[in-house]
């Protein structure tokens, strides 16, 4: 799985580089991010922008690897295609994670209303 990273102002931006973050790509998800999050800031930001698909097996990544940055850091999300955002609303994740329309907004911190 690519992901590229970023950091400013005290936030990390992790992007992810591929349109499906599914049970064939999930376990190589959570390695990816344990590296390259591991010692970084407290708060992480997931950009999803490029995501069009993503099943469960992506989603218990994602929270895997918010469970791997520990104790007091954040992972927020941001980019959510339509598809994907509803998969995180109806699985009721949008009550686990902020959510952001854009990285844009994840950065200035406008967060989606629920």
């Amino acid at each position: 799985m690519s992901l590229t990273s970023t950091t400013a102002d005290g936030t990390q931006i992790v992007t992810v580089n591929a349109e499906r973050i599914d049970a064939a790509m999930a376990i190589q998800f959570k390695e990816d991010m344990r590296a390259t999050t591991e010692n970084g800031p407290d708060r992480v930001i997931l950009d999803l922008s490029e995501v069009r698909f993503i099943d469960s097996s992506g989603l218990g990544a994602i929270v895997a690897a918010m469970k791997q940055l520990g104790q007091g850091r954040k992972l927020d999300l941001a980019g959510l295609t339509p598809m994907v955002d509803k998969v995180f609303r109806l699985t009721r994740m949008d009550t686990v994670f902020d959510l952001y329309i854009s990285l844009s907004d994840a950065t200035t911190a406008t967060r989606i209303d629920s």
